[in-house]
């Protein structure tokens, strides 16, 4: 069986899940088939997507190919970010504490509320009436 030429990370957030290949070549991104900008046209996303990169000083060597399910575009792209920042650390060991301290390794735990009973959504209760 041929080694392995690329390093795999998984980027999760909310309720999306990224599988990041990060093969050595000049810095294309291809999100599910299609180049990241088409797929996140707002720069924002764009943004999130790169900062692993671009912390690492890493922005173009390497190709990035990416597939994303669940979510919106803000949870995808979140995972995105998060998959990169795991495969770079698989890449090179000594990239760790540097994206640890700008939080791109930590997993954002933050998702939706459950919606409790008794209320409209998770936190907003109906008008009190007095009488």
């Amino acid at each position: 069986m041929e080694k392995q030429n690329y390093f795999h990370g998984t980027g999760r957030r909310k309720t999306a899940v990224a599988q990041v290949r990060l093969l050595p070549g000049n810095g294309a991104i291809i999100v599910n088939g299609m180049p990241y900008e088409e797929r996140f046209p707002l720069s924002e996303h764009q943004q999130t997507i790169m900062e692993p990169l671009v912390v690492a000083d890493s922005a173009g060597k390497y190709n990035v190919t990416i597939k994303v399910t669940g979510g919106g575009i803000s949870g995808q792209s979140g995972a995105i970010s998060h998959g990169i920042a795991r495969a770079l650390v698989r890449a090179d060991e000594s990239l760790k504490p540097v994206l640890r301290q700008n939080g791109l390794l930590t997993r954002d735990a933050r998702a939706k509320e459950r919606k409790k009973p008794g209320l409209k959504r998770a936190r907003k209760a109906p008008q009190y009436t007095k009488r």
